[in-house]
This record gives C-alpha cells, sequence and structure tokens, in this order.
C-alpha cells in the first residue's frame, strides 16, 4: 500500500560576491480549481467510478446539496476518477472530505512520485489532502477516490485539485479515413479511425447532421432500398468541431436487410419451453403458454455426439413429465400458436447440447437434421444456442471478418443454406452467452500469441456473417462473470447497469479486441431483445421487474441511465428473452407481465 509523504521542497537563495543576488522571476500560469464538478452538484458529470458503484446522494454532504457516495463489492473497491489536464514541472495540491473506513483520496501519472492519502476510519467528514509535482512530460493526471475491498459505502465531497492550468483544449483535426462497412437494404454502417483529443463525432447525411455518437462507428438505419447516400463526419471537443471529412457514398441494397423473418410485432417477448425435459419448474404444455410470449422457442434439439451434427428433437416422456401432450396434440397447438401471430423455433444446443461442426460432413448432416425437425413440427424457424465449448476460435484466427475456423465457418454455411431453403420467412434468433459476444471487447479468441481461452468473443463472426439474416440476437445477461463495457469499466449482473452497458456495446458496436482497425458493426434496434432470467430459481442474475425497467427507459427514452452513459436511444429495441416460459410461470407469471405492463 503507497502512502509516499509529499515532498517538501525548499527554495535556497543563491549567494554572490557582497551579497545575496535575487533570482530572476520565471512566468508561470495562474493557479487556479482544475478538478471538473468536485461537489457532485451535477451528479459524476466529469467523474467515471468502476462497475457502477458510485451514485450522487443528497445525504450526507459535506457542502451544497449533493455529495459522491460508492459501495465496494467483490473484487471492486469503488474508485471513481477523472482525468485532468496539467502543465509539467508544476506543483498541485489534491483535498477532499470522505466519511467511511479506508477510504482513499489520490493521484496517479504525475510524471514523478503518485501521492494518495487515505484514513483507516471517519465516522463523520474527515479531509484528505496531498500535493505533488508532474514531471517533465507530463500534461495530465488522474485524480480518485476509493474504498477497501469488502468494506461499506463510503462518500466523498468538495474534492478540489488546485495548481497551474494545463494548455487549452484544441479543435481536433479533421477525421480521415470514412469508410462504409455493412451496407444492407435499410442501413449503412460507418467506420474511421479515433482522432486524438476528440471526445464525440458528428455524422452528416446528405449534408445533414443525424446523430452525435463517442465512438468510431455508426451505423444510419432507416434507409430506402436501392438509394445513394452521401455521408462525413467531423471531431468534436469542449473546443469545438472540426471540420468536416471528405465524404464517402454509398448505396443501399434491393433486398435482404429491414427485419428478416418478419412479422414480430414492434416489441417482442420471447421465451424457452421446456419441451423435451424436465426440472424443478414443471412441465408446460404448449397449448397451455400464454398468449403473452411472441416466439416460442423449443428446448431443445440436441446432437446424437457432439461432433455428429445429427441433431434430434423428442417430447419429454411421460415418466419425467406427467400431463405431456401426444406428439398430435403438441403439432395441433404449435398451429393454433401461429395462427395467432406466435413464431415458434427449434433451439438448438443450451447447457447440455454441445454442438460442434468439425467437418463439412457434420456440416451437411446439421441441415438435414434440422430441415426434418422443422419440417415435421412446421416450425417457424432456428435459434443458435451453442454453449460451452461449442464454438471455439483456432490459433491464428483473429479477424472476425474472415474467420477460418471450422465449427465457424461449417456452421455460417449451415445456417445460409437453411435460409436459402426456407426463404425470407425464416425466424433465425441466437443466445450467446456474454463470454462470447461482449467479452470479444478486450480479448479474441487465443489472441495474437496465443495462450488466451479460444472461446472469447467467438461467436462475432457468426454474428457477423448472418446479421442480414438475423432476425433478434438475444445475448443473455446472466450467468455471466463481470464485462468491461464500452466506458472501460467492469458492470455485473444483477442490476439495469449491466444491461445497460451489455445492450449499448451491441447497438453502438466496438473494435474487437481493442482494434480499431477490427470494428464489430452495431446492430439494428429491432435486431435486438435483452436476454434475462425469469425468476432466482432460473439462473444467476436475476433482475428485478424495477430494475428491467430502468434498463429499458434508458435504453429507450435515455432516462434512469445511472451512471452509464449510452451512445444512442433506441426507442425501436425489439424486446425481452427470457430463461425460461416455464419458470415464469412457476414464479406466478412475473416476468410476462411486467412486459406487458411496459409495452401494452
Amino acid at each position: 500500500m503507497d502512502r509516499t509523504r509529499p515532498l517538501n521542497l525548499l527554495l535556497a537563495g543563491v549567494l554572490a560576491a557582497g551579497g545575496a543576488v535575487a533570482l530572476a522571476p520565471v512566468a508561470h500560469a495562474a493557479d487556479s480549481e482544475l478538478a471538473r464538478n468536485g461537489g457532485f452538484e451535477a451528479a459524476l458529470d466529469g467523474w467515471s467510478c468502476t462497475a457502477g458503484s458510485g451514485a450522487a446522494v443528497t445525504s450526507p454532504v459535506h457542502g451544497g446539496t449533493k455529495a459522491l457516495q460508492a459501495t465496494p463489492a467483490g473484487s471492486d473497491n469503488a474508485k471513481c476518477s477523472q482525468t485532468v489536464t496539467v502543465l509539467p514541472n508544476s506543483r498541485y495540491t489534491l483535498s477532499g472530505w470522505v466519511r467511511g473506513s479506508y477510504v482513499y483520496l489520490g493521484a496517479s501519472g504525475t510524471g514523478t512520485t503518485d501521492v494518495s492519502a487515505w484514513t483507516q476510519s471517519a465516522p463523520d467528514w474527515q479531509k484528505l489532502s496531498t500535493s505533488f509535482t508532474t514531471g517533465a512530460s507530463t500534461t495530465s493526471v488522474t485524480i480518485y477516490t476509493h474504498g477497501w475491498y469488502g468494506t461499506g459505502a463510503y462518500q466523498a465531497d468538495d474534492l478540489s485539485l488546485f495548481g497551474p492550468g494545463g494548455a487549452p483544449v484544441q479543435i481536433p483535426a479533421t477525421p480521415t479515413g470514412l469508410a462504409a462497412g455493412n451496407v444492407t437494404s435499410s442501413a449503412v454502417t460507418l467506420n474511421w479511425p479515433a482522432v486524438p483529443g476528440a471526445t464525440s463525432y458528428r455524422i452528416y447525411r446528405d449534408g445533414v447532421l443525424i446523430a452525435t455518437v463517442s465512438g468510431n462507428t455508426y451505423t444510419a438505419t432507416g434507409l430506402t432500398a436501392a438509394t445513394a447516400y452521401r455521408f462525413e463526419v467531423s471531431a468534436a471537443n469542449s473546443a469545438g468541431e472540426s471540420a468536416k471529412s471528405a465524404p464517402v457514398t454509398a448505396t443501399t441494397g434491393t433486398g435482404g436487410g429491414g427485419n428478416p423473418g418478419g412479422q414480430l410485432p414492434a416489441h417482442a417477448l420471447v421465451g424457452y419451453l421446456h419441451a423435451s425435459f424436465a426440472n424443478g419448474s414443471g412441465y408446460t404444455r404448449m397449448a397451455d403458454v400464454p398468449d403473452s410470449w411472441d416466439v416460442i422457442n423449443l428446448a431443445f434439439g440436441e446432437p446424437t455426439s457432439v461432433t455428429s451434427g445429427d441433431i434430434r428433437f423428442k417430447l419429454c416422456p411421460a415418466t419425467e413429465c406427467p400431463g405431456v401432450e401426444s406428439e398430435a396434440d403438441f403439432k395441433a397447438a404449435i398451429k393454433a400458436k401461429q395462427a395467432a401471430g406466435k413464431k415458434v423455433l427449434i433451439s438448438i444446443g443450451g447447457q447440455n447440447g454441445q454442438v460442434q461442426l468439425a467437418s463439412t460432413a457434420a456440416r451437411d448432416t446439421f441441415v438435414s437434421s434440422v430441415s426434418k425437425i422443422i419440417d415435421d413440427y412446421g416450425l417457424d424457424g432456428l435459434d443458435i444456442d451453442f454453449e460451452g465449448h461449442s464454438l471455439s476460435l483456432q490459433t491464428g484466427d483473429t479477424d472476425f471478418r474472415s474467420p477460418t475456423t471450422p465449427v465457424v465457418v461449417n456452421l455460417i454455411q449451415a445456417v445460409k443454406t437453411l435460409k436459402a431453403k426456407y426463404g425470407a420467412k425464416f425466424v433465425l434468433t441466437m443466445a450467446p452467452e456474454t463470454f462470447f459476444v461482449q467479452l470479444g471487447y478486450q480479448f479474441y479468441g487465443s489472441g495474437p500469441w496465443g495462450g488466451q481461452d479460444p472461446r472469447a468473443g467467438a461467436y462475432l463472426p457468426v454474428i457477423h456473417a448472418l446479421r442480414d439474416d438475423l432476425t433478434l440476437l438475444h445475448v443473455q445477461d446472466y450467468n455471466s462473470g463481470p464485462i468491461m463495457g464500452l466506458d472501460n469499466q467492469y458492470h455485473s449482473m444483477g442490476g439495469a447497469d449491466f444491461h445497460i452497458a451489455m445492450t449499448d456495446m451491441l447497438l453502438t458496436g466496438f473494435p474487437v479486441a481493442g482494434n480499431t482497425d477490427r470494428v464489430f458493426p452495431a446492430l439494428r434496434p429491432d435486431q435486438i431483445a435483452i436476454g434475462l432470467p425469469a425468476s432466482t430459481q432460473a439462473g444467476n442474475g436475476y433482475t428485478t421487474p424495477a430494475e428491467v425497467n430502468k434498463a429499458l427507459d434508458c435504453l429507450t427514452k435515455k432516462t434512469n441511465c445511472g451512471t452509464y452513459q449510452t451512445h444512442g436511444t433506441w426507442p425501436g429495441l425489439r424486446g425481452l428473452m427470457t430463461w425460461s416460459i416455464n419458470w415464469d410461470r412457476f414464479n406466478g407469471g412475473e416476468f410476462s407481465r411486467n412486459f406487458d405492463s411496459y409495452f401494452p
């Protein structure tokens, strides 16, 4: 634990023959307050807190009407920080008032000795103070406060960094390299290299400002098929806006975009029906599935062996599921659901159904066996729920845009074959875990030098290759470890913050493994549903209805967002998915009732 004392700098007189000679004064920028929103009167504006741990509170406060309160949890120490522009070789004083146990106040990136002050116990407001001198090339420092692992919440207020201000912020340079990536009949994905000093980018279509984003990718949606559009982008920060980039023109396609496998309601509820097995939730007959459910995924079709590609589906045997209906009644109930506008899909995989299409023979068997299930039961399409070790990337397979791993390439080819066979009405959904999607922001496969988990981000090439055929992606925001969001902070499941951050990544796009030359483009909001467990028994990461509604408010209305700042607002977000219809019924229908109330 670094508790280095501040250095005390002493100026010595310079003696010359006959007496003291005064040194000529050196001009310095005037000392001033540099911390932004140190009293938290503007909530967390200017501050970033790890894992969504911080919030502005109205009591207790030291001064003004608000203060910071942050709560350590697990391996997170609830660190809240901001980066401040400073001058090299200059002296600064950092101070603030804190309450709680083991509370720290410090500065890093000083270029000399990073400093901190702390208190073991402050039952009431206690002032912490330290100082530092910047290094010869230091132009910014990070000031922070944090608690300690396993302790309770702490408060901080009236944080101050006093000293000479840094150089004025300059207007960023004009963006270069604007390019059109994925183009469909209704959308164009744009990307460009990041511009140093830019805090946002403004996108223009045919000379009209259409969006402001913080990342260096954007997907323009709602476009007209077979139409040419002219795009430009500028970079902006607090000093102003750059000139517009050189334009790029993209022409939308004549078909293939805009809600493949359509006829879903504007906001849809997706659920899994335990059709082939029993567990503690009880068996639910197809005819008894409530009308709230718009997409019913039959769980599960499973392979005869991991690498066979031969998928089989059978109703749960009566010995395991008392009250199971006959095959004829099951099929009749599917037709009745479809007549009522519902979609019924076969879901392949699940926790126990490992599927590895490692050969072209397995690929072809997958196509024929899945086709047989779809035809036998008169289904509307396919849900891919590959989990565990079904998908992983071979060493050297580092670009999601052109995968080379057989299990990935063969899966893509198999699904495209099924889509071509059944046509435009074929419904395709996917239910990957966060490990296989959002973790790709940090890690992709085994990495350029090997050694990483080869499953990291392994769904990304599948999603990307099939995005024009994809009806819905509902990532499982449960049974997940902490995942880093686009704010470069870790987010943990169980609350609105996790769903907001994870969904924002899908709707904004992100550089894969941090490589800005390989940006996973945003998906359309009508292609996204948030995946949650229906009850505490259904899986880790249960989210209360109130927190679910906060996430929906933030993503569709940009209200109730908490500390995370989304990169857009998406009223067209398709809806929610849950595991499962059975667990929701076991839990009194809480999940589906809340959905129906939110989207009447």
